[in-house]
């Protein structure tokens, strides 16, 4: 009687038996909404619903056919698929087992690129902060493209003539195709590993499929991390791939950014010859400016009439010196004037029997402050003594006490070399308290070493 019954096992092998022989159901197209998107950690694999407005199906894409997706699947996204129907025995659910997917309404890389582009807005790797300065003058470049393009030899007709004394080394890669990622970010991490100055990353133009290299994370992270400077010329002027955003300059063509890799020589060479008759003209200047203001030095007062200068500061001194007494006169005459209203005070403040009392103590309270008063008095004359010492030692005419003489031509100019005198002349000289009329007997010159 029980041989008649299936165990669930059975049936449920059986209905997988059946719909892996449906040919309909070995290569089905469908198109939906993901639902409950899950890529496990572990093995790689893609867990989800497929969903329309009336059902919904499970579906599973496993690693191997995955890793040729160009876009991450997410919840919510249109989706259209191809697959098989079966049944996964240990639930005993039928599910759509994917080998293809593509978005609904975008390409495939287009979403990759927008979705690629959001993640590293999103971790800073656009930002200023993270640009390197591009060397003015580099002596060393590497140029990273396919040694056959037309971009390597535009790049390289354009630094010959605007730069043609830098060293250019040539890193050929792929360009396009599944070796052209690694091999780009290999050659980029061997510049790195080289004494270049700059590095260009460059290609021709194409469609989207053309610059799928230049839009992988891993071209984009090898540029993003290099030490050395990276300009990228990738495609037209109309084209922006994930590696302009995250170099430190973009150009917009493989020849753009060999103009922004180098000067130009000849604008250089002209700058520099600017820049030296600039600095021979401000040095010619200052040194006009010098001299003028030597001219003027040597038509001052000062040097044309030493002994009017030396009178003028003398009457300055002596301003100052009557200035210097008066102010200590004054300071006196208030220090004094204050000790007397304060003795009236005291005397108009005490009534007769305080005073009394404390007549001892008044005593010595009024000998100190005479005392205090006295020794300020003291301070400030011999203040005072100090300044007028100073000053008379500033006085000209002091140094003249000391045997100093002015002389005087004939024609009342000052005498400073034995050139102006001669035998005979008539010479007049100054002295502290009068002067003299001498005629010049006799005429020695030091003689030079």
């Amino acid at each position: 009687m029980s041989k008649k019954y299936l165990t669930v096992t059975a049936l449920t092998q059986y209905i997988k038996h059946k719909l892996d022989d449906d040919p309909h159901l070995q290569h089905v197209f469908v198109k939906g909404e993901i639902s409950n998107f899950y890529l496990h950690r572990m093995s790689g694999h893609m867990y989800l619903t497929i969903k329309d407005e009336n059902t919904q199906i499970k579906a599973v894409m496993y690693r191997r056919e995955n890793q040729t997706l160009k876009f991450t699947p997410e919840t919510g996204m249109s989706v259209y698929l191809s697959g098989k129907v079966s049944v996964y025995i240990k639930n005993g659910e039928y599910q759509l087992y994917i080998y293809q997917m593509e978005p609904s309404g975008i390409g495939a890389l287009h979403l990759a690129y927008e979705q690629l582009k959001e993640k590293l807005l999103k971790g800073n790797y656009f930002a200023e902060e993270h640009k390197k300065p591009i060397p003015l003058f580099p002596q060393k470049i590497a140029v990273i493209t396919s040694r056959d393009s037309a971009a390597v030899r535009d790049i390289i007709t354009t630094i010959q003539k605007r730069y043609p004394i830098v060293q250019l080394v040539i890193l050929s890669v792929n360009v396009q195709g599944e070796q052209s990622v690694p091999s780009i970010v290999t050659a980029i991490q061997r510049a790195n590993e080289g004494d270049y100055d700059t590095i260009i990353v460059a290609r021709g133009g194409g469609s989207i499929e053309d610059l799928a290299s230049y839009n992988d994370e891993r071209v984009a992270m090898a540029i993003f991390h290099s030490s050395i400077p990276v300009i990228t010329g990738v495609g037209h002027e109309t084209d922006t791939t994930i590696s302009d955003l995250v170099a430190d300059l973009r150009a917009p063509t493989p020849t753009g950014a060999a103009q922004f890799a180098v000067p130009s020589l000849e604008e250089t060479t002209r700058m520099i010859t600017f820049l030296e008759n600039e600095l021979k003209r401000l040095i010619h200047l200052s040194i006009m400016e010098k001299k003028d203001r030597l001219k003027r030095l040597e038509q001052s007062s000062a040097f044309s009439y030493p002994l009017q200068l030396i009178r003028t500061k003398e009457q300055r001194v002596d301003q100052l010196t009557d200035q210097l007494i008066n102010k200590v006169k004054e300071r006196l005459y208030h220090k004094e004037k204050r000790q007397t209203q304060f003795v009236q005070r005291l005397e108009k403040q005490h009534p007769a029997k305080i005073l009394a009392l404390s007549t001892q103590r008044i005593s010595i309270l009024q000998t100190k402050f005479n005392n205090s008063i006295r020794e300020a008095l003291r301070a400030k004359q011999h203040r005072l003594a100090l300044s007028i010492e100073k000053l008379t030692l500033l006085n000209p005419l002091e140094i003249m006490k000391r045997g100093y003489t002015i002389t005087y031509s004939a024609t009342d100019e000052v005498i400073k070399s034995a050139e102006q005198m001669s035998i005979n002349d008539t010479v007049t000289v100054k002295l502290y308290d009068g002067q003299a009329t001498c005629e010049v007997k006799e005429v020695r010159k030091d003689k030079d070493e």
